[in-house]
């Protein structure tokens, strides 16, 4: 396994990988330790895209994922990717859309366990009413990246 730490405008971003992809962006919270890095090839890819991210030039990351868990995370895991940049959805849509309709707490379990922040966009999970509700990296991470994604999503 190898990782990576890259400073962002939502802080210190951990990238961890295996050979078959990436396995887990972490945004550190205050006070946990970032450790060592280990750089491989993907990870400088990851870096690159994450980095495009920020300045507001890529919409849609390229990178193969390792994600561990179950049929269901990774069943919800896909239905968050189809969220388009920019934009949001509740919980609820995210339980019809896979086709399970009382699945709305399993799938704020899913969004919970995801092990990749940012790349499989978790932040545009809302509540039914709107509102933003867990977010593993802070309610004011999950704003900014939301206001983020929206200014650069604009027509220029």
């Amino acid at each position: 396994m190898s990782q990576i730490h890259l400073s962002s405008p939502v802080g210190i971003i951990r990238l961890k990988a295996v050979d078959e992809g990436l396995s887990e962006i972490h945004i550190l919270r205050p006070g946990e330790s970032p450790g060592g890095d280990s750089p491989s090839p993907l990870l400088e890819r990851a870096r690159e895209q994450m980095g495009g991210y920020f300045a507001g030039s890529l919409r849609v990351f390229d990178l193969p994922f390792a994600l561990d868990g179950t049929d269901f995370q990774r069943l919800v895991w896909a239905a968050l990717c189809e969220i388009p940049y920019g934009t949001t959805a509740s919980y609820g849509e995210i339980a019809r859309r896979i086709g399970r309709p009382r699945a709305v707490r399993a799938v704020g379990g899913a969004n919970h366990n995801n092990p990749l922040a940012i790349v499989v966009p978790c932040h545009r999970v809302i509540g039914s009413d709107g509102s933003l509700v867990g977010y593993g990296g802070g309610l004011s991470v999950k704003q900014w990246l939301l206001d983020h994604e929206r200014s650069h999503s604009l027509p220029r």
